[in-house]
């Protein structure tokens, strides 16, 4: 990471829970094992029953199913997450992307799409936060 970044003052964000990030197109929540064994723990259910009933392979690659009328995520029910504890990390590092993150512009354009992004009432995160949400991605 460079020396000196956009971002270096941090940035706010703060979820509103309107549910947009979740909805709206078709997209991929890829999953890891990791993010598989803190859904099972979390619904109490087997890996087996949980890649049934939640997911899909996706180019060799496990996704969280999504419904195919709007694209709504599995999990979201009305503006809710109804799995929000248990949210995988590329749930849990948004909107901290690579791709939000590599210009005041890009960031500009995911607040188009999330309220949350520079909410005034959001949490400051500070540089160190983010390169860690950035590292974790």
């Amino acid at each position: 990471m460079p020396l000196d970044v956009w971002y270096e003052k941090g940035l706010k964000f703060g979820c509103t829970g309107c549910g947009q990030c979740c909805t709206g197109s078709p997209g991929y929540v890829w999953l890891t094992d990791k993010d598989i064994k803190t859904f099972t723990d979390h619904l109490q259910i087997s890996r087996e029953e949980f890649l049934k009933t939640y997911c899909r392979q996706v180019h060799g690659r496990i996704s969280l199913l999504e419904d195919p009328n709007n694209y709504d995520c599995i999990f979201l029910k009305g503006e809710r997450c109804t799995a929000y504890g248990a949210r995988p990390r590329q749930c849990r590092t948004f909107p901290f992307w690579k791709d939000n993150m590599r210009s005041p512009t890009a960031w500009q354009i995911a607040r188009r799409s999330c309220e949350g992004v520079d909410n005034p009432e959001g949490k400051h995160y500070t540089r160190s936060e983010i390169d860690a949400y950035l590292k974790d991605e």
